[in-house]
């Protein structure tokens, strides 16, 4: 069950692999992400010390927060990976200059995971050009559906 999509993802980036990550939360978050508050439009995925984290994902603190915690919306949150995924990413955005990027976040037999996905920046023509494809296929069904009566 989907939780939050980064559609900006698909738009700015071409997605050639992807992986499912769980995500190092404490207890307002998982609470605030139950609840919907969760965005990933801003956020990106970092890799830092062999290890790799989660950047700039808006969690939004329930109104119901305990008074004794601070909750920070914008905290950097660790991503648990295995090892040989984790060297192979760490070997694509080094080395082939890729970009990792949150795609989908999801439950998961009671568990919150990450999509991250493996990207290559578009163009703006590559953009251009996506968007064409896609007024053009919704211009097909529009024309399909008008035969159909």
């Amino acid at each position: 069950m989907s939780i939050a999509d980064n559609k900006k993802a698909f738009h700015d980036y071409f997605i050639e692999e992807q992986f499912e990550a769980g995500v190092v939360l404490q207890g307002w978050e998982v609470k605030a992400i139950r609840a919907g508050r969760v965005q990933l439009k801003e956020a990106y995925v970092i890799v830092k010390n062999g290890e790799i984290f989660l950047f700039g994902a808006h969690i939004g603190a329930l109104p119901t927060a305990s008074t004794h915690i601070s909750p920070e919306a914008l905290r950097t949150r660790k991503l648990l990976l295995n090892k040989s995924e984790i060297n192979k990413l760490v070997g694509k955005v080094e080395r082939a200059g890729y970009t990792l990027v949150p795609v989908n976040m999801h439950f998961k037999g009671g568990r919150i995971k990450l999509q991250i996905g493996l990207a290559k920046g578009k163009k703006q023509y590559d953009k251009r050009e996506t968007e064409k494809n896609r007024d053009w296929q919704r211009e097909q069904q529009q024309i399909m559906k008008i035969h159909r009566r």
